[in-house]
């Protein structure tokens, strides 16, 4: 049952970074500094992506099924709902790289939008 647990809050954390990936640069508009941990993060993500790294997440998460025995994919809100969006069925090598331009992408808007607003506000 804790394994289960621990493993659960691997896949929610990952599930969180993957947000912050994605829509994190809209935290700029309330602190600027969060872009030294969000580029890097961006960095990270999109490397991982598009080289076919394995986040060490996932190894942790499938450790700790694995000391649970296995249990906990089946059923629960967890395994149920975040699961798929974590760790998406189909994902093929062209997915991924369109999945890594679309961070950039997003994120190139939200940098570009700070920008421009914070040179405005002068």
């Amino acid at each position: 049952m804790v394994y289960d647990i621990a493993a659960d809050v691997v896949v929610a954390f990952h599930l969180l970074f993957i947000i912050f990936v994605i829509a994190g640069g809209l935290l700029l508009f309330v602190k600027r500094w969060v872009g030294l941990f969000h580029l890097p993060a961006v960095v990270w993500a999109v490397m991982i992506e598009w080289k076919g790294w394995i986040c060490p997440l996932t190894p942790l998460e499938n450790y700790l099924r694995y000391k649970a025995q296995g249990s906990g994919y089946e059923g629960g809100f967890i395994g149920h709902y975040l699961l798929p969006i974590v760790y998406p069925a189909g994902l093929t090598q062209e997915i991924q790289y369109f999945l890594g331009a679309l961070v950039i992408a997003v994120n190139l808007l939200f940098y570009g939008g700070y920008t421009v607003f914070s040179l405005r506000k002068k």
